[in-house]
């Protein structure tokens, strides 16, 4: 782990290794297990789980450390609940509540975020983000740290409304629902403030804007509500000397520009956006986290992982601020032996 070779690729200073971080993988205790030589489940005592992970990530040289603060809580009971599926180890994950927030899709356009979900004392948003980012640090000090946001606007209205409302609500009335974003947006900025007034020098902005085949919705109303949205919201972050790094899922290829245009000084991506595109558009002045293929791991051949590694490293290499990573994530159903080789795979190659 180096502290100092993640901020190094992140001010685009070509450190001697390509820096990596991982998306699930120290909480794969199978996989953990084999690593450490520990022996832990999805059911050990949480003091027990935490530590193995953080010798997972020692032994596995994580330079970065994916971080947000704030998500679907800060909604408390006014939002949609759309169950969760199992992903994590056991199922520890699975969710069957289902709960709609609106029975009607059109009564989204009359709801005041300010009534229902009220205002947030500023200076304790603030001391949230430096206890959150004070405490990974300390518990991470090799690693570079962060604190953020998940529900920073799209992600946020995905929460709020579920699916099923959201494409319907936009799908009657895009103008309406445009304006229902920017209230969102007004709401939410109460948290940018803060968290721009936090101590943490690198944030962490995520927002879901794409599905695996792009944009599911028009991309010109993005351009519309999304986008200059961004700009007003993360302005303050930029203004405070922030390094904003972006997370999307899916295939964001097409919003790359307007992303960029927006300030932000990092991408996080899936193998569906295109990281070529990133690379030579951006590779001198952006720092990039990706984008090795998952499904590479759970199905392929050592041959193919090995390739998988080298596609990354051959876009990526030549680039100051690449970070490898598997997007999007290492889960506990990847064969172990497989995930052992991507390791192996990425030590070789990873030398500058």
């Amino acid at each position: 782990m180096s502290l100092e070779y993640g901020m190094a690729a992140l001010s685009l200073e070509m450190p001697l290794r390509v820096p990596r971080t991982e998306f699930s993988a120290s909480e794969h205790w199978d996989l953990v297990n084999a690593v450490t030589g520990l022996r832990v489940n999805a059911f050990s005592d949480q003091g027990a789980k935490q530590a193995a992970s953080r010798q997972f990530m020692a032994a596995w040289n994580y330079d970065f450390l994916w971080n947000i603060l704030i998500h679907r809580e800060v909604f408390g009971e006014t939002r949609t609940k759309m169950g969760h599926a199992i992903y994590a180890a056991n199922g520890t994950d699975f969710d069957s509540e289902v709960t709609q927030l609106f029975d009607d899709p059109e009564d989204v356009f009359s709801f005041d975020f300010d009534e229902r979900l009220g205002r947030r004392d500023r200076n304790e948003l603030t001391r949230r983000f430096d206890a959150n980012y004070d405490q990974l640090s300390a518990t991470y000090p090799d690693m570079l740290n962060m604190t953020g946001i998940y529900v920073t606007c799209m992600s946020g209205l995905i929460e709020l409304l579920g699916w099923d409302t959201l494409l319907t609500a936009a799908g009657i009335d895009g103008r309406r629902f445009g304006e229902f974003t920017e209230r969102y947006v007004k709401w939410i900025g109460q948290y940018f403030l803060a968290l721009a007034e936090s101590k943490a020098p690198v944030v962490m902005v995520h927002d879901d804007i794409a599905w695996t085949s792009g944009a599911f919705m028009n991309p010109e109303w993005y351009r519309r509500y999304i986008f200059p949205n961004y700009r007003r919201l993360f302005e303050p972050l930029r203004q405070a000397g922030k390094k904003i790094i972006f997370t999307s899922d899916g295939n964001y290829t097409e919003f790359i520009d307007d992303v960029a245009q927006c300030g932000v000084h990092g991408f996080v991506l899936e193998p569906m956006t295109d990281m070529a595109y990133i690379a030579e558009r951006y590779g001198k002045t952006h720092a990039f986290i990706g984008n090795a293929d998952t499904r590479i791991l759970l199905s392929g051949t050592k041959e193919d992982i090995y390739n998988e590694v080298k596609r990354c490293m051959d876009i990526g290499k030549k680039c100051p601020g690449f970070f490898m990573a598997v997007g999007n994530h290492i889960p506990a159903n990847t064969p172990v032996e497989s995930a052992l080789y991507y390791n192996e795979c990425y030590e070789m190659l990873g030398k500058r």
